[in-house]
């Protein structure tokens, strides 16, 4: 029999398990300080054990279990890759009040309809008024089961004499074990109760979903090892004041980590966009200036999205720069290739940039329609409506090629655009849409100010 021993560093860091053998304030791996304690010297020994189960050549294994089941759910499965993958553990994050547990008891019945058992237990909220918000949103079901509890054991026995299919906790935050030191929510204790329900979704093959807080800046609350933990991560995002919400997925091990869901919260519930586009426009007839619309890709869906920028002059020594819905730091280098490379004078303005609809484009491509937006403010002009702009801005003010070009121009024409300005050197065949190649911003801004000037004429009534 093997025989190894071997000790463990004295201390470890709480977030992400980074261990080493004397004190730092700094931890190595994550960065966070801080959070490197004491743990003590254990000198442990392993011997190695009989299996309970041979090895199996690759190609003999069953891969029929860890297939994805539909959820009933479109644009819940679409973020998912598919669907519920037997034994898998997701964890869905978002803001308070935004729906995560609207639309996780949507989910959770739409589950129990399909003749799967489903336990949905509440750590926040009594059962009463979790069976009043499925009355509201018609998710009543014989087949969930609700349960309100916040003891780790406990929660384990109604797991083991429900034996559901889809067990639905909200939110691990709330729950604590009894065993284990720390406030409940802590890191400690968060570590403790995920590894607990994960032990028991594997072992019963059971889909389980945590719904976890998130801090001021929209990370994921507790300690960072409960993302490595978990199979998929959601990000349910939107403004609480809107009626638009997007299911994001960061991490996942069984489909895409990038793709998106829509869904429109109502009174009455949450319900699927299969084309969501219409919202990320503003509802105007007229052009405006400081408008002008780009078509980003989330996953494989191409959507339409619209930047709009004000750029006023400031009474401030310290002009403000203000943005929603951009990286604040890719806008800022916007404006400062503006005004270095196009001549625009922007370092006495304020510049407010966002975006409408509560979207949020992080990819480069959507550079160019951010900057043809703030030109469009500084000239006072109004782009044509039937416009849209794509490409990344370098440094130099070059319009760099981008992915994906003939899906982005596919789905502009089906909404009805007609001209699109492009990166040069880009072959594309798009029916219905007339593109105009550039190189550099400057030359952008040229091809906008013709386009608008033709616009103007088209526009005008005849003498």
């Amino acid at each position: 029999m093997a025989k190894s021993t071997a000790k463990t560093p004295q201390f470890r860091c709480t977030e992400c398990g980074w261990a080493t053998g004397k004190w730092a304030g700094r931890c190595g791996e994550c960065q966070s300080w801080g959070t490197v304690e004491e743990v003590g010297v254990v000198t442990a020994t392993t011997k190695a054990r009989a299996t309970t189960s041979p090895a199996l050549a690759i190609n003999e294994i069953d891969i029929s279990a860890a297939q994805a089941h539909s959820t009933g759910i479109g644009e819940f499965d679409r973020a998912l890759g598919g669907g519920f993958v037997p034994g898998a553990v997701l964890l869905l994050a978002g803001e308070p009040g935004v729906g995560k547990s609207t639309l996780l008891l949507a989910v959770a019945a739409q589950w129990a309809r399909m003749g799967h058992k489903v336990l949905y237990l509440t750590g926040e909220e009594s059962v009463a008024q979790v069976r009043l918000r499925a009355e509201r949103i018609d998710a009543v079901s014989d087949s969930l089961f609700l349960a309100a509890e916040t003891d780790l054991g406990v929660a384990l026995g109604h797991i083991e004499h429900t034996n559901p299919s889809l067990l639905v906790v909200d939110s691990v935050q709330t729950i604590s074990s009894a065993d284990v030191d720390g406030v409940g929510g802590g890191v400690t204790q968060v570590k403790e109760v995920a590894a607990s329900l994960i032990r028991a979704a594997k072992s019963r093959n059971m889909t389980t979903v945590l719904v976890g807080h998130v801090t001021k800046d929209g990370s994921v609350a507790g300690p960072r090892a409960l993302e490595h933990l978990v199979d998929v991560v959601l990000q349910f995002e939107g403004d609480r004041h809107g009626p638009l919400r997007l299911v994001r997925a960061v991490k996942n091990r069984y489909g895409p980590a990038d793709e998106i869901g829509c869904f429109e919260l109502t009174e009455d519930g949450i319900h699927g966009l299969p084309d969501p586009s219409g919202l990320f426009l503003s509802d105007r007839t007229n052009p405006v200036p400081g408008t002008c619309v780009t078509i980003t890709v989330e996953g494989k869906r191409p959507l339409v999205a619209e930047v709009q920028a004000l750029i006023a002059p400031s009474s401030s020594p310290q002009p403000r720069r203000v943005t929603s819905g951009l990286d604040s730091s890719r806008t800022a280098m916007m404006l400062g290739i503006l005004e270095r490379r196009a001549g625009l004078s922007l370092s006495t303005a304020d510049c407010f940039v966002a975006t409408v609809g509560g979207m949020r484009l992080l990819e480069p491509a959507t550079d160019l329609a951010t900057a043809l937006a703030i030109v469009s403010s500084v000239k006072d002009i109004s782009l044509p409506s039937g416009l849209v702009a794509i490409g990344e801005l370098g440094l130099a003010g070059d319009i760099r090629r981008i992915t994906g070009l003939e899906k982005r121009l596919d789905e502009a024409a089906r909404l009805g655009f007609t001209d699109a300005i492009i990166p040069t050197g880009t072959s594309v065949k798009t029916q219905g849409i007339v593109t105009h190649p550039v190189s550099d911003i400057a030359q952008a801004v040229t091809v906008m100010t013709s386009l608008t000037a033709r616009s103007k004429c088209e526009g005008a009534p005849n003498s």
